[in-house]
C-alpha cells in the first residue's frame, strides 16, 4: 500500500544541509501516521512498508500529477537499492526520467516505422580459421539522433514489453538473410546465425511455434539457427525452463547460454538443461594473456564444456594475445572486435565473397 504525506514548513528555504534532518523527520512521521494520507505543500513522500521516495516542490512542478509521478519513480529506486531506504528525487533524476520517457515514446514510434536494423558479427572457428557463423544484433536508426546504442534502448524495450515485437522481427530477418546468402552460394549449410532471446520472449506461450513460423517463412534449415539465452533468464522455474528448451530443441535448433559466468553459473543446470553452446563472458576473456586467474577460469570452463559435450565460444576478443591464449586452451570459437566488428548484411556479403574467391 502507498501513502502520500504532506509536511508544510512555512517560510523555510530548503538547502542541501537541511535535507538530512528532513529525511529523518519524514521517516519518524511515517511511523506515526502510516495509514493516513496528507496533502503536500513543501514536499511529497510516497512510501511502502519500508521504502520512501521524496520529491521537493521547489523542483518547479506545474501539475500535481508530475509530483506524484516523480515521487513514485524515486520510491521504486529506493526499493531497487535495497529495502528500508529513502531516496530524494533531484534535478538530475528528473532529467533522466524525462529522457527515459522520450526514449520510450520514440521507441514505440520506431516499432511502427520499422527503424530497426540487424547487423551481424562473425564468429570464428579456432580450429579451421574460418567463419563458422554470425551473431545477429539489433540496432536502432533514429531519424534525428542517428544510431542509438543498444544500452540506451534495450532496457526500455524490455521494461515496456516492446522487446517481444523487436525480437520477433530480428529473428525473422536473420533467418531470411541467412537463407538468402545460402541461395546465392555464399554460405554453406554448416553456417549458423545466433539470435538473442529476451526474458519476455522466452516466457511467452507458443514460443516454439513462433520460431517455427520464422524458419518456415524463410525456408531455413533449423540446424542453421541458434537462440542465445542468458543465465538469469533460464534460472526461474526449472521445470518450465526445461520444457521450453526441449520444445525449442525438438525443432532442430541449437540453444546457447550467453554471458556464461556472470549469473548463477550453476553446474546443475548445465547437466539438466538441453544446451548446445556456452559463450564465455567478455569479463573473463579481457584478462587473457595478462591475468593467470582469468586464464585458469577460462581453461576450467572449456574443460567442463568439453566433458558435457558443449561447444565453447569466447566473447569480446580484442587483442591478439587473447586469441592466441584461447587457441592454447582449445577453445572452439571466438568473436570480438579483433576478428570483426558487427556489420550490415552488405558487408557480410563482401566478406564471404572475399573468402570464397
Amino acid at each position: 500500500m502507498l501513502l502520500a504525506i504532506v509536511i508544510g514548513i512555512g517560510g523555510v528555504a530548503l538547502r542541501d544541509s537541511a535535507l538530512k534532518p528532513l529525511r529523518w523527520l519524514v521517516i519518524a512521521f511515517v511511523e506515526l501516521i502510516r495509514n493516513t494520507p496528507f496533502l503536500v505543500q513543501i514536499f511529497l513522500v510516497f512510501f511502502g512498508l519500508s521504502s520512501i521516495g521524496i520529491t521537493l516542490s521547489a523542483t518547479g512542478y506545474q501539475e500535481p500529477e508530475a509530483i506524484l509521478r516523480d515521487a513514485d519513480i524515486v520510491m521504486y529506486r529506493a526499493k531497487a537499492n535495497g529495502k528500508a531506504r529513502h531516496e530524494l528525487f533531484d534535478e538530475a533524476m528528473h532529467a533522466r526520467a524525462v529522457a527515459l520517457l522520450r526514449t520510450e515514446t520514440d521507441l514505440r514510434r520506431a516499432v511502427e516505422r520499422d527503424e530497426f536494423r540487424v547487423v551481424y558479427q562473425p564468429i570464428l572457428s579456432l580450429l579451421t580459421g574460418e567463419v563458422a557463423g554470425f551473431e545477429a544484433l539489433v540496432r536502432w536508426q533514429h531519424p534525428e539522433r542517428g544510431l542509438v546504442p543498444p544500452a540506451e534502448f534495450i532496457p526500455v524495450a524490455e521494461e515496456t514489453g516492446l522487446i517481444v515485437e523487436i525480437g520477433r522481427r530480428v529473428l525473422a530477418e536473420s533467418c531470411r538473410q541467412l537463407r538468402e546468402w545460402q541461395a546465392r552460394g555464399l554460405a554453406s549449410d554448416a553456417l549458423h546465425v545466433s539470435v538473442n532471446l529476451s526474458g519476455k520472449q522466452f516466457a511467452q506461450a507458443g514460443l516454439a511455434a513462433r520460431v517455427s513460423e520464422a524458419l518456415d517463412a524463410a525456408g531455413l534449415d533449423p540446424r542453421c539457427l541458434r537462440l542465445e539465452i542468458t543465465e538469469s533468464v533460464i534460472m526461474g522455474n526449472a521445470e518450465a525452463t526445461c520444457a521450453a528448451l526441449e520444445r525449442l530443441r525438438a525443432l532442430g535448433i541449437g540453444v546457447s547460454i550467453d554471458d556464461f559466468g556472470t549469473g548463477y553459473s550453476s553446474l546443475s543446470y548445465l547437466r539438466r538443461f538441453p544446451l548446445d553452446v556456452l559463450k564465455i563472458d567478455r569479463s573473463f576473456v579481457a584478462g587473457l594473456g595478462r591475468d593467470d586467474e582469468d586464464s585458469a577460469i577460462v581453461a576450467a570452463i572449456v574443460q567442463m564444456a568439453r566433458t558435457l559435450g558443449l561447444t565453447v565460444v569466447a566473447e569480446g576478443v580484442e587483442r591478439p594475445e587473447q586469441l592466441e591464449r584461447l587457441r592454447e586452451l582449445d577453445c572452439d570459437r571466438a568473436q570480438g572486435r579483433l576478428i570483426a566488428e558487427p556489420m550490415p548484411a552488405d558487408d557480410v556479403i563482401r566478406l564471404m565473397e572475399s573468402t570464397t574467391a
